[in-house]
């Protein structure tokens, strides 16, 4: 589905990484998305949209998951 979308789209290189630094990296990466930091276990909206990247963090802040365009 991502390739339908424009820039990058996916971050393997940010898991592992502090929340606030990925959604600035990826704004910075790909200007046509808006990264969403998002708690682990929270409910969030599953439709596929291609200006926005879920951040999954853990309780420390830290994400968890490769951020993908969605």
């Amino acid at each position: 589905m991502s390739s339908e979308c424009k820039g990058k789209s996916s971050w393997p290189e940010l898991v592992g990484v502090k929340g606030k630094t990925a959604e600035a990296t990826i704004e910075r990466e790909n200007s046509l998305v808006d990264a969403i930091i998002v708690d682990e276990g929270s409910s969030v909206i599953t439709d596929f949209r291609c200006d926005r990247v879920w951040v999954w963090v853990n309780s420390d802040g830290y994400v968890t998951k490769v951020p993908i365009i969605g």
